[in-house]
């Protein structure tokens, strides 16, 4: 770097500087000053001298994009909790949070305020060293969170480096990420049309895409940033939030598209009502208004309460309602296999929303509104892009409008449908149903089921997109050199992942069994069966009064198991995972048959520190017969408690279970 030519460093400097203010200019005040052909030739010139002369400033805008895509997200301590706001749902609540502010200072004077939009979106901190962008961090529970720096530099808003003459040592700066109204649906209509499922709102999008481990994802999705707060800093001082906010516009930042200092609580109140009245004509979703006390000095003294600042207050707005006609009702199936009924509307604008279709949530709710197709309906959208219908203008009906009843055969795939225990949820139960074929395969390998460790749910979702997994059968017939062509994978990485695969391959029954993701088998479920049948092939074609007899087996149960093993495509699928080499062994069968199962039949619930692992005393009660449950009920025998008892005792008393100790426990087997 010392032998590059003086007039080159300059020359790369003043590309790196003027890019920047121009990059300012056009996402952040929306007033470019040259055409974008002119800021492209500069962007393309400024790449070759840094490619030519290896000279590359930390704030050039060439290094916004082009990390390669991570494995994970880091996790992040923040130097100071993001705390959280409580909401007010009314003017009534504001001016009640005024007097409670104004009581504990003790004051009768207004107090000043700032007022803003609420922003729809992900909470964001950015910290800052010596003017320089050095890591980017999601709220996460609000003390820690994770490292998306890669992402948040392809935010083109987002300063790489702090402008002005008051540059802090060490700053951290909240914002909220977010994306355009007509940007989201945008994408929303792209992902549609490739086949992929729509976001629900804005905030999901920008959350989504700032949680995507690779960056040029996130490039692609436009996002933005509005910032409105301060967490620690070094070497600067801001007496207020209007003095911090005024920093942040000299220092290049965007900070909300409207900001007021104002005294007293009617003055507040007046903004709110001036922030609702532009709510449709933002180009971003607001959901309300934040007010805070001006005066840092004021907030120290205020303080927190747990987990939310006194010094600071959302009022939440009403939800924005429209009118307009059911189209068409689809059945819809989700990833976990759940069947939703969708409204398809009349388009009609709802809070600067374009709304064309509604969730109806189950048929259940449609029953109880009593919608039809050809209804007239009014549609209610809070925060959420995809509405849902209040209620259905009846005096409208012409006597044409159509019931819609649940599907019996998945739309999707064809396979059964059975209804959720509860009798709410109608779900497929096909395992070959492309809508729920990325859920099933990140099931399939979790570490509870076949255990195949490296393929999480963004693997899963890479080797989907790619084509080289379309069902988790075909987990089995990956080959190395498939992975080692994808974004992620090295010779290390992909050959860890075909041993994990290899090594699953032998497994256990109830392993086996959970995995394949049959409604209401959980892992508790898969053992008892595994504990009745020596192998699988002995639940083909098994009737539901064979799985009813055995104990703890309810009626609900006992009907999924049944569907699912006389499913003639689900049967064929068995068959291809053994061909693949498969092979499964019974353990519990072999430990459980032909011995003495003393607790056969009764449920125990564990409380308080045992003298043996919780875990091995459980795993005890299931091989003698017992179940094993995490709360009290009527339906608990016993409840075995152990020293420092909590609440599950009192539970207990109260329902008149049997107490019991570990002692008298053992004597029971």
């Amino acid at each position: 770097m010392g032998n590059i030519p003086g007039n080159i460093k300059h020359e790369v400097e003043k590309l790196v500087k003027d890019l920047n203010y121009h990059c300012y200019r056009y996402y952040v005040l929306d007033s470019p000053e040259i055409a974008d052909e002119e800021y492209d030739k500069q962007y393309r010139h400024l790449k070759e001298l840094e490619e030519k002369y290896n000279y590359v400033l930390p704030d050039s805008p060439t290094q916004r994009v082009g990390a390669p895509p991570l494995d994970k997200f880091e996790k992040v301590k923040h130097a100071e909790p993001m705390l959280s706001l409580d909401n007010a749902f009314s003017h009534d609540e504001v001016r009640e949070f005024d007097e409670r502010v104004k009581k504990l200072l003790k004051t009768g004077m207004g107090i000043e305020y700032t007022v803003e939009p609420k922003y729809d979106g992900l909470a964001m901190e950015l910290t800052y060293r010596k003017g320089i962008l050095y890591r980017a961090s999601t709220r996460g529970d609000g003390y820690e969170g994770e490292d998306v720096t890669v992402n948040i530099k392809t935010i083109k808003a987002v300063p790489l480096k702090i402008e002005g003459s008051e540059i802090p040592e060490e700053i951290d700066i909240r914002g909220e990420v977010y994306i355009d109204i007509r940007e989201f649906e945008a994408l929303n209509r792209a992902r549609e049309k490739e086949g992929e499922p729509a976001f629900a709102n804005p905030r999901n999008a920008a959350a989504g895409s700032i949680r995507q481990l690779d960056s040029s994802i996130t490039a692609k999705r436009k996002l933005h940033l509005a910032c409105y707060g301060i967490g620690a800093v070094k070497g600067i001082t801001f007496k207020s939030q209007w003095e911090f906010i005024t920093w942040l516009k000299n220092a290049r930042f965007p900070v909300p598209a409207l900001i007021k200092l104002v005294r007293g609580i009617d003055e507040v109140i007046d903004v709110i009502k001036e922030i609702e009245q532009k709510r449709s004509s933002f180009p971003f979703e607001a959901d309300g208004a934040v007010i805070k006390v001006n005066d840092f000095e004021l907030q120290k003294a205020l303080g927190i309460k747990t987990r939310e600042p006194r010094w600071a207050t959302a009022y939440k707005f009403p939800a924005h309602q429209g009118i307009t006609k059911i189209n068409e009702i689809i059945a819809s199936v989700g990833r976990t296999g759940t069947i939703t009924p969708v409204a398809f509307l009349e388009s009609v604008r709802i809070g600067g929303v374009t709304v064309s279709r509604s969730t109806l949530h189950n048929w259940d709710e449609i029953e109880r509104k009593d919608i039809r197709v050809g209804d007239t309906v009014v549609v209610e959208r809070a925060g959420d892009v995809i509405p849902h219908v209040v209620e259905v203008k009846k005096d409208n009906r012409t006597g044409k409008e159509k019931l819609f009843r649940p599907p019996h055969k998945c739309p999707v795939c064809g396979s059964a449908v059975e209804k959720d225990e509860g009798g709410v949820a109608f779900r497929c139960i096909g395992l070959n149903c492309s809508a729920q074929v990325q859920n099933r395969i990140g099931h399939f390998a979790s570490r509870a089921a076949m255990d195949i460790e490296g393929l999480g749910e963004k693997n899963v979702e890479l080797l989907y997109s790619k084509g080289l997994i379309k069902h988790f059968v075909d987990i089995y017939e990956l080959k190395k050199e498939d992975l080692l062509e994808l974004p992620r994978f090295a010779e290390k990485s992909a050959q860890n992942l075909i041993d994990a695969i290899e090594k699953s391959k032998h497994t256990t029954l109830a392993r086996f069994l959970y995995s394949l993701g049959i409604i209401h088998i959980g892992e508790y479920a898969a053992k008892l069966l595994a504990r009745n049948f020596e192998n699988l092939e002995g639940l083909y074609h098994i009737t539901t009064e064979k799985i009813i007899a055995i104990k703890q087996m309810g009626e609900k149960t006992a009907e999924s198991v049944s569907r699912f093993f006389n499913d003639p495509e689900n049967l064929k699928t068995l068959k291809t995972l053994k061909s693949l080499g498969v092979k499964i062994t019974n353990p519990d069968f072999i430990k459980t048959q032909g011995k003495e199962r003393p607790l056969e039949g009764l449920t125990f619930v564990i409380t308080g520190t045992l003298p043996r692992p919780r875990n091995e005393v459980e795993e005890l009660i299931e091989y003698s017969g017992g179940h094993a449950s995490g709360s009290v009920s009527k339906k608990t025998d016993y409840l075995v408690a152990g020293e420092e008892a909590g609440s599950k005792l009192k539970k207990a008393k109260e329902l008149g279970v049997k107490i019991i100790s570990y002692e008298e426990l053992i004597k029971m087997l």
